[in-house]
């Protein structure tokens, strides 16, 4: 990361950081809860990335974007979460 800006380690930080767990919910023996699992961080990585353009960025329709996607995949995480948890996972 060498040469990077605050900013951009921030964005690669956000997507690190979930890349494991989301490895690990593929592990899941159904198929359906193995693609809910994985989603989860997934969300999360976009949230953390959002996160980052909402600290550091300009661009007044990237910072709405970047709203509009912490919101999005909130509501998303939410309804995952809910889904296994009614599996009994």
């Amino acid at each position: 990361m060498e040469g990077m800006g605050e900013a951009q380690m921030a964005l690669m930080q956000g997507m690190t950081e979930t890349q494991g767990p989301m490895m690990q919910g593929m592990r899941a023996e159904d198929p359906d809860v193995a693609f809910a699992c994985a989603m989860i961080p997934h969300h999360q990585a976009a949230i953390n990335m959002a996160e980052v353009e909402l600290q550091h960025g300009d661009a007044a329709p990237m910072k709405e974007m970047a709203q509009k996607v912490i919101d999005a995949q909130k509501k998303e995480i939410e309804e995952l979460t809910k889904w296994i948890e009614e599996q009994g996972q």
